[in-house]
């Protein structure tokens, strides 16, 4: 698995307001951690099954984590680097997570460390024509008021093929590795340290 993680804290990098709404009121933030059953209300995951079971692993009891946001395409625009997968289409997302624990929503270094261990652990699967790509983000967490910075997590998953129905078995792959990564390492760090 091509698994890799960056740091995007600059002037230009993209942030995150959590909640969020969309400027034109039509797409909003959903708590899927306290209530679940907002699921259905989020058309990505309601027309891609495979997104749906990722953000019920994330938003689980089990998980450290939590959704923010998200989105699915599909293209035939591949970048110079995506060569190495002699694929003609790649189907994509993304999921921005941040971390439940309000005091580890502040800490880089601990999102620093999670995404180096998630790149690790992701890296140890075997080589299919998939990607990830962890991104540590800057985040604005409360609204208008009371305002706390601190970060959120970007997981990009691309799966290659083809022909569209290759490209997102592959990507529903990597979809499912890292849920279950992001698992595990929810698990160790309830655990405490060893």
């Amino acid at each position: 698995m091509d698994a890799d993680y960056s740091i995007e804290l600059g002037r230009d990098d993209p942030v995150l307001d959590l909640p969020w709404t969309d400027p034109s009121g039509k797409l909003a933030y959903f708590d899927l951690k306290r209530h679940p059953e907002l699921l259905e209300k989020i058309e990505e995951a309601r027309t891609h099954r495979e997104l749906a079971e990722l953000l019920t692993k994330l938003n689980s009891p089990r998980s450290a984590v939590e959704s923010a946001k998200c989105d699915v395409w599909s293209t035939t625009e591949l970048s110079a680097g995506e060569d190495i997968y002699n694929a003609s289409r790649k189907f994509a997302s993304y999921v921005d997570i941040v971390f439940s624990d309000i005091a580890q929503r502040s800490s880089f270094a601990f999102h620093e460390g999670f995404v180096k261990k998630l790149a690790e652990l992701l890296r140890r699967a075997p080589e299919i024509p998939s990607s990830l790509e962890i991104c540590v983000r800057r985040c604005f967490f409360g609204g208008e008021v009371n305002v706390r910075e601190g970060f959120y997590l970007t997981v990009y998953a691309n799966g290659f093929g083809n022909n569209e129905a290759e490209a997102r078995r592959n990507w529903a792959v990597a979809l499912q590795l890292v849920g279950n990564a992001i698992l595990q390492l929810s698990s160790r760090q309830q655990e405490g340290p060893r």
